[in-house]
């Protein structure tokens, strides 16, 4: 395994812990609003901070894995 995996594997914890720190802390229901979306431009979203967080930080891992794996088109074949 290399270095570089590790230290990704690590970074990814520590952000999932801020995630479970924040979600512990925070149980209050709160108003989100995001009128861009659409949906919550007349009625915000009545929910808890914890879920509410847990879903826009699940959003960017899902938004960041598509950017990391790509489509990359077509691979050159090796010269013979």
């Amino acid at each position: 395994m290399s270095f570089k995996a590790i230290l990704k594997t690590v970074w990814f914890l520590a952000l999932l812990f801020v995630m479970l720190y924040v979600g512990m802390n925070n149980l209050e229901p709160i108003n989100f609003n995001f009128p861009l979306a659409g949906t919550t431009a007349k009625n915000s979203l009545h929910a808890s901070a914890a879920l509410i967080f847990f879903g826009v930080f699940a959003i960017g891992v899902f938004a960041g894995m598509a950017l990391h794996t790509g489509g990359g088109g077509r691979k050159k074949a090796g010269k013979d």
